[in-house]
């Protein structure tokens, strides 16, 4: 596990126990100022290691979930010693050579990564995308989408432990009627606020690289080019812990009935539908914490006149779960059903939390 210790390494972890994934061997890895941090793995309390040259041989599996840079460096090294690495961080996401995987929507696509001239790496989307695209895909399969209109309504725990930390610190002092203390994680005060500012503006256009990575990775998850597919984003970040949620506008090519949708998004793996507002039954962001599914409610058409071909719709999602952990384990268990992994003389499966 490279960066075991954090919040999406740690789940990890979680998950793969839960799903009582054939795991041998498991190393942590972590930062230099981690080594030697003790981790617990199905009972059994293990040291961290720092990366090194040395370290990283005999695996065949890597989780990394540590930032870019540690995957950018790593993740190409741990490959060519016969492991396949898994990636959380946005490096490899849009690199043409690496597959971007969600196991519901493209498992083929794994392949490509162990296919002559692959990398090794299967990179998995962006928390954001993933909900949408699992609430989106199975009506996309009946009726092509050919735009998508979303406003997101993300949760702290998308930033880390320190976000979490200044949002409960914020309300805790405002709550007992004093000034907190200046913000040092987002720009301005979470707690009790809304704010239209998700990860970096570095687009000349004025768009975020959170919502530049919902448009790019959700046409690459569908196979599709800017043409085929149009998409615009407004991430927002909200005073809520855990789970992002997200209102959605799709305009389909032949249209489809709010019925149809409910039918095919209830039969899909992963998918659960509620949507009775009358009895005020719709995804929050309470019901899908620490829960593996995406949740779809609010199904309704446009009231206008091309309504027929517009469907709008609420979507939530634990960005910690599906939106990271649980998608990686998924991986890991499609190559080891597969038999990309966990085979031959390779003595161990470690998971790399990046």
């Amino acid at each position: 596990m490279v960066g075991a210790t954090g919040a999406v390494g740690q789940k990890v972890l979680q998950v793969l126990e839960e799903r009582s994934f054939p795991v041998r061997e498991l190393v942590p890895f972590a930062s230099a100022r981690s080594e030697g941090m003790p981790i617990t793995f199905q009972g059994r309390e293990l040291a961290c290691r720092a990366l090194s040259e040395d370290a990283i041989y005999g695996f065949d599996l890597a989780f990394f979930a540590a930032g870019g840079s540690v995957s950018g460096e790593w993740a190409p090294r741990f490959a060519q010693r016969g492991a396949v690495a898994i990636d959380k961080s946005s490096y490899w996401r849009m690199d043409p050579d690496v597959p971007l995987v969600v196991p519901e929507i493209n498992p083929d696509a794994t392949g490509q990564a162990l296919a002559p001239g692959g990398k090794g790496i299967i990179a998995s989307p962006n928390c954001s995308t993933m909900a949408m695209v699992m609430a989106l895909h199975p009506i996309h399969g009946e009726s092509p989408i050919e735009e998508i209109v979303v406003s997101t309504y993300q949760s702290v725990s998308g930033t880390g432990r320190a976000a979490i930390d200044e949002l409960t610190n914020q309300a805790h002092t405002l709550l007992h009627g004093s000034a907190p203390a200046p913000p040092s994680v987002y720009p301005h005060q979470i707690a009790f606020n809304a704010l239209p500012h998700v990860e970096t503006f570095k687009d000349p256009s004025g768009y975020t690289t959170e919502e530049r990575k919902m448009m790019v990775e959700t046409r690459k998850i569908f196979g599709l080019d800017e043409e085929q597919l149009a998409i615009t984003a407004t991430c927002v970040r909200v005073p809520v812990i855990h789970s992002h949620s997200e209102s959605i506008r799709i305009r389909t090519r032949e249209p489809i009935t709010v019925e149809r949708a409910r039918e095919l998004l209830e039969r899909a793996p992963g998918v659960i539908v509620v949507d009775d507002p009358d009895r005020n039954e719709y995804p929050l962001a309470i019901d899908a914490s620490d829960r593996d599914e995406v949740f779809v409610g609010r199904l309704r058409p446009d009231p206008g006149p091309r309504g027929a071909e517009h469907l709008n719709m609420w979507v939530v999602g634990d960005n910690l779960r599906k939106g990271a952990a649980t998608n990686a384990a998924q991986i890991a268990q499609l190559l080891y059903e597969r038999g990309w992994a966990g085979a031959g003389e390779r003595s161990a499966v470690t998971g790399v939390s990046a």
